[in-house]
């Protein structure tokens, strides 16, 4: 098959291992506003070179669905598969008159707070597409009420690299104290709260930008923890899997849940896990087996996990025993990879 891969705006950290692993047998081509490097991947120019929201992107769609209509109309792919919603508006009309199906993800939580116009190109997209690919059942009963068939919806998750992310490799220098990593700084406020409660313990938190970085670090001083809070602001993905080794347990606490990938990553890595019970989590951990649920909003809730994991070395390796197999046997790129093929297959017969 000729697969288009298009992504306005920035790539989800599997994307570049699904694309290589579907090129092992097809012709795979990324489409992206980004310069990104890489074999496959076309920049498409539209805008500004610099990373934008997706609501910032709206005036530039229509460029970059020109340059992708340009380069389909010279090469016709057989499938199109669309990251986000301004990537599936991109996609539609640059694809308009060739008669290729168009798949779409959307990597979104649609709730209340989805601004209404934003919302209605959602649904209209949804309609219009071949197929929708869910990223978590809680993704799927949302895009049911969208209105979007059901026939129409598969169940596709995120992947996680697991020759980069794995149980063995390199990791950062720590200190003797245990050592807690929060990814991302939404929800790491939970995170901060929790750290009260569990004595000595010393929590590392990735992600964020200015902003954010300096409410984390006003927060940490009033709750009396500043001197365990480090905050190491954006870092490379490429470190990730070193940074996740190097710790005792992985907090992923933010209220809503699209993708769960760093949960992911680090059960790839053999790491127990605590995250908020919402979205793409309610599939990937399974409680008390694979680490622990918990609500992002009782954070001496999160403390006694985070407790009872530090104090039982025995459960936190039977934990992440349990953790990597899930990742390697569910959510393994190759898997992934072939379930997206069937979709696409199944799309264009």
């Amino acid at each position: 098959m000729d697969i288009a891969i298009v992504s306005a705006h920035e790539l989800t950290p599997d994307t570049p291992a699904i694309a290589r692993e579907l090129a092992r047998g097809h012709r795979v081509t990324v489409y992206t506003r980004s310069k990104v490097k890489g074999a496959g991947v076309e920049h498409v120019p539209a805008g500004p070179d610099v990373e934008l929201s997706e609501s910032d992107l709206l005036p530039y769609i229509s460029d970059f669905s020109a340059g992708l209509r340009d380069r389909w109309r010279r090469h016709r792919p057989d499938i199109i598969h669309a990251h986000s919603w301004s990537s599936g508006l991109a996609a539609i009309a640059g694809s308009e008159g060739l008669n290729v199906p168009v798949t779409q993800t959307f990597h979104g939580h649609y709730d209340s707070r989805t601004p209404a116009p934003v919302r209605r190109l959602e649904c209209a997209i949804g309609r219009r597409a071949r197929a929708v690919i869910a990223t978590s059942a809680d993704e799927e009963d949302e895009l049911i009420r969208m209105g979007v068939p059901r026939r129409n919806i598969s169940v596709v998750p995120h992947g996680v690299d697991i020759e980069r992310f794995r149980r063995q490799g390199p990791a950062f220098p720590r200190g003797d104290r245990p050592r807690i990593l929060h990814v991302g700084h939404l929800g790491a406020a939970s995170a901060v709260n929790a750290l009260r409660a569990v004595p000595d313990a010393e929590l590392v938190i990735a992600g964020g930008d200015d902003p954010s970085i300096e409410r984390l670090r006003i927060l940490a001083g009033e709750r009396g923890v500043a001197d365990r809070v480090e905050l190491l602001g954006l870092v490379p993905h490429t470190a990730m899997p070193k940074l996740m080794r190097s710790v005792d347990l992985v907090l992923s606490l933010p209220p809503t849940v699209p993708t769960g990938t760093a949960a992911l990553e680090a059960m790839a890595c053999g790491i127990p896990v605590i995250a908020s019970a919402s979205g793409a989590h309610l599939d990937s951990v399974v409680d008390g087996v694979t680490g622990f649920l918990a609500r992002p909003d009782r954070p001496l809730e999160i403390a006694a996990r985070i407790r009872r994991l530090l104090g039982d070395a025995t459960l936190r390796t039977a934990i992440g025993y349990a953790a990597a197999d899930r990742a390697r046997s569910r959510y393994s790129v190759e898997r992934i990879s072939a379930e997206l093929l069937r979709v696409y297959e199944s799309t264009c017969a």
